[in-house]
């Protein structure tokens, strides 16, 4: 929803500094700013915000936003607010506006950092307290909403931006040269791990957390939720019934909004799913935005019309090219202070345009539904060894039918050599090659010797739902987010998220997870739960789908011009060695991980060189 930003510390930026931060998150609020200086005790706090109106229009709900003694720059939504806000007029509050904003800063007033359990949302957010003297910053359970940190010459920033910390700063920070390694060789998924930013000195609170300091000496933020795996007894029935209600309430929730919404529309069952919901069940009005490839890998169009032709709703599509794909490129990485993690997410900035040119503010995606349901290959065959375990004793649990629901089901469309197998997890549970595939290929192109294992959290003893959590809260949804994030905030546009509701992950983390596939389909219960309001074209389309797009498709390596561009000299080269990438060029990219390792250069080599080569 907006841009939030702010220091603590003896001393705060001048205002040059100030508007140039706020300058910086005009994207992300184009509709008011506004900054707030305030004296907490023996230190000083200046809040800044840029606002993207979406609940409350009018100007009374902007912000910095001040109540009660308190002083609140906030990101985000409480989907909730009108709940929250009966319960806390019962209490004998009254309210001026009829903003989420306010409701937040009664209900922090009234049951302090309690509060966040009665919230579901996404938000980050820094309350200044002038009658204590504190300044709390907090984000949301899963990190849909940034908070970067910079404590720097005794003063601690923060901010949705790196950008914005450097212009508050008045410095940059210097890149990380390990992160930029880890990307290159192990990927996305280790970029999270380690609680590293592209960005020496520069982390993120985590998400979950919330930090109330009186200074701007940093202490150990305080969790206030925790995600638990607990199984308990209950039926397949009972668990549909459940899940199917939870679900349908999250969507719900997540049309709030005193704007229109838009939906983004693939050829899977997630967005699918959240669309005819939305559409069928709740009765909105919705619009779909969709993209389209033409490598017939990626090319979802006849599932996508299906879809649209069953909702009857409008529908906006863009399809991929080679055309100006560098100068995007260069226009994306710069707005996300990073590489972009994967090509999906440069595929998923065209939707966040044509979202905003439609007119649009608000865009619903169906981002972790894979990391709540069972979305990826190894999660079916992790399942598959956890079943075989049990066929082992357990007499009625026919092992060979449901290996042979997995080979005519998700199976048949693998493309991991390693998955391939679906023994793999039964001969060794803690393999995790299919992850880091080739990454010993990828270490021989770098310039200077660097190795990283990966390595898992145990979140729970269950081989399956450690791998899900591992995704949801280290490896996965952590980059998902943030790339989402960034691409809709670049066109001024709101990302909400359904899957990641509270009520709904927790009742998925207590579903036995023999309920979770099933007949050879993944995410069998977000599938039963769209039983009759997505197509069964689309429901029951075996094939994990997603928006994707071939590295041909983007770039045409037999171009002179641009084998120029990738080749010539630049700092990504103090970490590549030159001679051994150009032989790479040459080599079959219809490997997944060589497609993803040639964009993963080519986004890595931008991010270098718009640092100035700072490593």
């Amino acid at each position: 929803m907006c841009g939030i930003a702010g220091t603590l510390g003896p001393t705060v930026p001048d205002t040059g500094r100030i508007a140039g931060a706020l300058s910086t998150m005009a994207r992300r609020g184009p509709d008011a700013s506004g900054h707030r200086v305030l004296d907490l005790g023996a230190q000083k706090a200046a809040l800044l915000h840029t606002r993207l109106s979406i609940i409350d229009l009018d100007a009374r709900a902007d912000q910095p936003f001040e109540r009660d003694g308190l002083v609140i720059s906030y990101n985000g939504e409480i989907y909730n607010y009108l709940e929250v806000k009966t319960e806390l007029e019962a209490l004998g509050h009254r309210f001026k506006t009829a903003s989420d904003t306010e409701v937040l800063v009664a209900a922090w007033r009234q049951w302090g950092p309690d509060a966040l359990d009665r919230l579901e949302g996404m938000w980050a957010f820094a309350i200044a307290d002038t009658q204590a003297g504190t300044l709390t910053l907090c984000r949301d359970r899963f990190g849909e909403k940034p908070l970067y940190l910079w404590p720097r010459g005794g003063v601690l920033h923060f901010a949705s931006e790196v950008k914005t910390l450097a212009a508050l700063a008045g410095e940059a920070p210097p890149v990380n040269q390990t992160q930029v390694l880890r990307y290159l060789t192990l990927g996305y998924k280790s970029l999270y791990k380690s609680g590293d930013t592209f960005f020496d000195g520069v982390f993120e609170l985590p998400p979950s957390t919330y930090l109330t300091l009186s200074s701007p000496v940093l202490s150990r933020p305080e969790f206030y939720w925790q995600l638990k795996h607990i199984p308990r007894p209950m039926s397949a029935a009972g668990a549909l019934e459940e899940a199917r209600e939870r679900l349908f309430r999250s969507v719900e929730l997540r049309l709030r909004a005193d704007v229109p919404v838009a939906f983004c529309l693939s050829g899977g069952v997630d967005s699918a799913t959240l669309a005819a919901i939305a559409a069928k069940k709740l009765g909105a009005d919705i619009h779909c935005f969709s993209i389209i490839d033409a490598d017939e890998r990626y090319d979802e169009s006849a599932n996508i019309t299906a879809m649209v032709d069953a909702l009857g709703c409008g529908h906006h599509v863009t399809r991929t090219s080679t055309e100006g794909f560098f100068e995007r490129m260069e226009d994306i990485v710069a707005y996300h202070d990073a590489p972009v993690a994967t090509i999906s997410y440069y595929v998923h900035s065209f939707l966040s345009e044509a979202i905003h040119d439609t007119g649009y503010k608000v865009a619903v995606s169906g981002t972790g539904a894979d990391e709540i349901y069972t979305g990826y290959y190894d999660h079916y065959s992790m399942w598959l060894a956890q079943m075989w375990r049990r066929s082992q004793i357990d007499s009625t649990v026919d092992f060979e039918t449901l290996l042979s629901d997995w080979k005519g089901g998700f199976g048949a469309h693998v493309q991991n050599p390693l998955l391939q197998d679906p023994m793999t997890f039964v001969r060794d549970p803690s393999q995790r090659g299919h992850i880091t595939l080739d990454q010993d290929f990828f270490e021989s192109l770098l310039a200077q010797p660097f190795h990283e294992d990966f390595e898992e959290t145990e979140f729970t003893r269950e081989l399956l739902r450690n791998r899900m959590m591992n995704e949801l809260f280290a490896e996965a949804i952590p980059v998902i987010l943030h790339e989402d994030d960034c691409n809709s905030m670049r066109w001024s546009v709101e990302n909400r998220s359904p899957f990641l509701d509270r009520h709904l992950v927790e009742f998925l983390y207590n579903v036995p997870s023999e309920y979770l596939i099933g007949d050879g389909f993944a995410k069998l219960l977000l599938r039963q739960s769209g039983a009759g309001l997505v197509p069964d074209q689309v429901r029951l389309d075996k094939r994990k789908r997603g928006f994707n797009a071939s590295i041909n498709s983007l770039v045409d390596r037999t171009d002179k011009d641009t084998r120029d561009r990738l080749l010539a000299p630049g700092p990504i080269f103090d970490l590549i060695d030159r001679d051994k990438f150009e032989g790479f060029l040459h080599q079959d990219m219809t490997s997944n991980s060589f497609s993803k390792f040639l964009f993963s250069f080519i986004s890595a080599r931008i991010f270098l060189d718009q640092q100035g080569g700072s490593i």
